[in-house]
């Protein structure tokens, strides 16, 4: 046992990190490619090679610009990139790049130039990693957050509109409410106007009465003379009296008039009530649709900015 453990030692003790290992390591690892000055490959590994849908051997020679997104490879910034390059500046970005079959693929990638012994630039050798499977879940996830913000947008400016309306509504029956309560208002004062003339009616009514009453005492004091005056004071009387009690039933009519009409008067005073409460409620719902609205808003805007950064 205790040999066993002193030739492992051995053996680590002879094995030390090398340039070599280290390079293999990374070629492993890491899609390298290299291009010449002519902007041609001069070296791919298996790695970058099947990355890119070729066989190292095809892309021997080939441009940079085969491999390039048109709208990126006919743009003055393609030339801009590669005169940084030339002139010793590395590059590390998130780039998008053409595969042998058509499709597009992103890499997270770094241009370093190579030097000579004169700090003269002699290549440029790229270090990439294909993240071409979390950029497309990035952007699925930001095109859902997209959808799901112009979604919201819709409700809310929907929620609005029916509650702008639906405001408008409560509005008008507010209206008409006030306008009852000011009809009804009308009717009270007319009913206590109603109420006082009843009442003056029913003195006259009564002084009738009590005059007729003292015409026949003094009819019936006058003996025969009087006779006739009594017949008439008698239906005074009569007259006096049927009044009294149309008056005794208009007053009754009209305390049943004022009693509906004061019930009517809180019912719409309770209705005044609930109608404003539901006014404030929807302004509120209103206020709240627009935060909604706002925030779909700011959630679409940072949806692209963050679209823009990947």
């Amino acid at each position: 046992m205790n040999r066993l453990h002193t030739a492992r030692f051995e053996q680590k003790a002879e094995e030390q990190v090398s340039d070599a290992l280290v390079v293999q390591a990374l070629e492993e690892n890491l899609a390298i490619i290299r291009f010449d000055l002519d902007r041609r490959v001069v070296y791919v590994n298996d790695n970058f090679a099947g990355a890119m849908g070729y066989k190292k051997e095809q892309m021997q020679g080939m441009d940079h610009r085969k491999f390039c997104v048109p709208e990126f490879a006919n743009s003055p910034d393609y030339e801009r990139f590669w005169r940084n390059l030339m002139n010793g500046h590395s590059y590390e970005d998130k780039i998008e790049r053409m595969t042998a079959t058509g499709r597009r693929i992103w890499l997270q990638a770094t241009y370093m130039p190579v030097f000579g012994s004169n700090r003269q630039v002699l290549g440029v050798c790229k270090v990439a990693s294909n993240i071409t499977e979390r950029i497309e879940t990035i952007t699925t996830v930001m095109t859902e957050l997209q959808e799901m913000s112009d979604g919201l947008n819709i409700r809310a400016e929907a929620g609005i509109q029916r509650s702008h309306q639906l405001l408008k509504s409560i509005e008008h029956i507010a209206h008409v409410s006030n306008e009852n309560m000011a009809t009804l208002a009308s009717l009270q004062r007319q009913a206590d106007s109603i109420r006082g003339i009843v009442q003056t009616i029913q003195e006259i009514a009564s002084q009738t009465s009590l005059l007729a009453l003292n015409a026949a005492i003094e009819a019936a004091h006058a003996g025969e003379h009087g006779k006739g005056f009594d017949i008439v004071a008698k239906e005074v009387r009569k007259l006096a009296n049927k009044a009294g009690e149309s008056i005794v039933e208009v007053r009754h009519n009209i305390e049943g008039i004022t009693r509906e009409v004061d019930n009517i008067a809180n019912g719409t005073s309770l209705a005044q009530n609930t109608v404003a409460e539901s006014q404030e409620q929807i302004r509120l719902a209103i206020d709240e649709f627009a935060e909604v609205s706002a925030a779909s808003g700011e959630l679409d805007a940072q949806a692209k900015e963050f679209s823009k950064l990947i």
